[in-house]
């Protein structure tokens, strides 16, 4: 794997196809349906699909480029990534299975993982963007340095929703 990422507790990876159990899995909790239902995947076989998509993508700029997660006793526990939205813009996204939330994993893999995912995509600044009553979501983006940009009405999954912005720079 040409992509890893530790720190004190982690691992940042590259999927390989035997995760799809671990993904499927990470992705039922409730927050991940509340917050990002087009992130569930019902089923291993799903999960399977998008991973197999997802590896497709290493080695481009071109994104999503999504990593998982990695407790150090090889637990998958979550995923990072940068999506392109578009017009040179990229958004940060994360998530942390509910089995491991309220540990600090997703601020350490966040702050772990924006240079140098900004580095190899060339970009000095990142978006973050959730729902506005997501503040786990929120509180992690603000501890990894996030500035905030707006706040109310705006477009979330193809929906008008109540929203916040963020901003990163290197």
């Amino acid at each position: 794997m040409s992509f890893i990422i530790e720190t004190d507790r982690l691992t940042i990876t590259e999927f390989t196809p035997d995760m799809a159990q671990a993904v499927h899995e990470n992705s039922l909790d409730e927050d991940n349906r509340r917050f990002v239902p087009d992130e569930v995947f019902e089923t291993v076989e799903e999960a399977a699909e998008t991973i197999e998509f997802l590896m497709s993508q290493y080695g481009s700029c071109e994104g999503p480029l999504v990593y998982p997660v990695l407790i150090r006793d090889g637990d998958n526990i979550g995923y990072v990534q940068a999506v392109p939205l578009g017009d040179g813009v990229w958004e940060v996204g994360f998530h942390i299975g509910g089995a491991y939330t309220k540990n600090g994993y997703a601020t350490e893999a966040v702050k772990a993982f924006l240079p140098v995912i900004m580095n190899i995509i060339g970009i000095r600044q990142i978006a973050g963007i959730c729902l506005a009553e997501n503040i786990a979501s929120r509180r992690v983006m603000e501890k990894c340095g996030f500035v905030p940009e707006f706040e109310g009405t705006g477009d979330y999954q193809g929906e008008k929703r109540e929203i916040c912005k963020y901003n990163y720079f290197l």
